[in-house]
């Protein structure tokens, strides 16, 4: 075996067992690793370069790698071979399969059509709590780019036709040899689209698409929340020269409600009650998402913050037969504004509570109380 050259399986970084896709997945991520292109002004990654892909050749070739697992370097010397050295097209074949890891050039060989897809749109919509409740159809105006209907798309005056492009001849892109290997770019007569326009249509410039006021019908799902995407396909820009329309996304936020504060598929409210239905008990109505009322049954000695369960009275669950529930929470207010009789009642009242009646103060003085006794008996 020639001492002048390294082990392709060394070369590779594989054993010499490595099947054909560890091979192959070798080759890729070294390749993509040493390419001069990536590599720019380091002299030494073009000879890596050319030394990986010169091992892959052999080794991706089932009778050329027997005859170096037998022979060495010798097998492709003095004619035997034929295979290591240079870069014929074998090179070609090797440096396809890395070629759109490297530039993202999937889909991108075939010939030029001049058509290209219209772009995507978001339009921004808010809706309120009760249609997000009930759902809604909504009409929206938007400017949007359609196809241009004196030229049909084309981009062309009417009565002529877009030529195909000279310099890349209808593929959209050229190749330019660079060294030992070529590299394919976008065709800067055509930008891409392997046409050209003489004689552009006035209405449109070229560009086969002009600008409309559209009005659309956008259908709301009950259940919605805040940030729900809804996609409209093919109602985004015209396509360039006929191509293919984008999409519409309708992104939609709720407005803040009077009463309601949504959690999910929960809705929350907070109710201020009187101290005498704290202290009594009673019952109160509440308003529902629908627009209807029901009624809250509160039991003696409510406290603030006390929360009620209403089952069934939240909000849909968006594409399902699930509906949550509505919590009233209950805020015990002190009354202001008093009467010298009702002030009198008050003062009363206080000389005759005790703390059965107050058992949550009583609980803190009492600890207040064993706070400072503590204190005054440490040393």
């Amino acid at each position: 075996m020639s001492t002048t050259k390294r082990c392709y399986y060394e070369t590779l970084e594989v054993e010499r067992s490595a099947d054909e896709s560890t091979l192959k997945s070798a080759f890729r991520k070294l390749a993509m690793k040493w390419h001069p292109d990536r590599n720019p002004g380091d002299a030494s990654s073009e000879v890596k370069f050319k030394e990986i892909n010169e091992a892959y050749e052999v080794l991706k070739d089932g009778d050329k790698r027997a005859a170096y697992d037998r022979y060495g370097h010798a097998a492709f010397e003095q004619g035997m071979g034929g295979g290591g050295a240079g870069f014929g097209a074998g090179f070609a074949s090797s440096f396809s399969d890395i070629f759109e890891d490297l530039f993202g050039m999937a889909g991108q060989r075939g010939r030029g059509t001049g058509r290209e897809r219209g772009a995507d749109l978001r339009y921004n919509m808010e809706i309120t709590l009760e249609d997000a409740f009930k759902g809604k159809t909504a009409q929206i105006e938007i400017p949007v780019s359609v196809t241009c209907e004196s030229c049909s798309g084309t981009g062309a005056k009417a009565g002529t036709k877009p030529k195909t492009c000279s310099t890349c001849g209808g593929a959209g892109r050229v190749r330019q040899a660079q060294g030992f290997f070529t590299l394919e770019r976008t065709c800067p007569s055509c930008q891409g689209r392997g046409q050209i326009i003489e004689d552009p249509c006035p209405s449109c410039t070229g560009l086969g698409r002009v600008t409309r006021e559209r009005t659309l019908s956008v259908n709301i799902p009950q259940g919605v929340e805040d940030g729900t995407r809804i996609r409209l396909a093919g109602e985004g820009e015209a396509g360039v020269r006929g191509g293919p329309p984008g999409d519409l996304y309708i992104f939609l936020s709720l407005a803040s409600h009077a009463i309601f504060q949504r959690d999910g598929a929960d809705l929350h409210c907070r109710v201020p009650i009187s101290m005498v239905t704290a202290a009594l008990g009673g019952e109160f109505e509440v308003p529902t998402i629908e627009r209807g009322k029901t009624k809250v049954k509160v039991p003696s000695g409510t406290q603030t913050g006390r929360r009620f369960r209403i089952a069934g009275k939240g909000m849909p669950v968006l594409r399902s037969r699930q509906v949550g529930d509505m919590y009233v929470q209950v805020a015990v207010e002190t009354p202001q504004n008093l009467t010298k009789k009702q002030q009198e009642l008050l003062a009363e009242f206080e000389k005759l509570s005790s703390g059965a009646t107050q058992p949550e103060a009583a609980g803190f003085f009492s600890k207040v109380k064993d706070f400072f006794g503590s204190r005054a008996n440490t040393p």
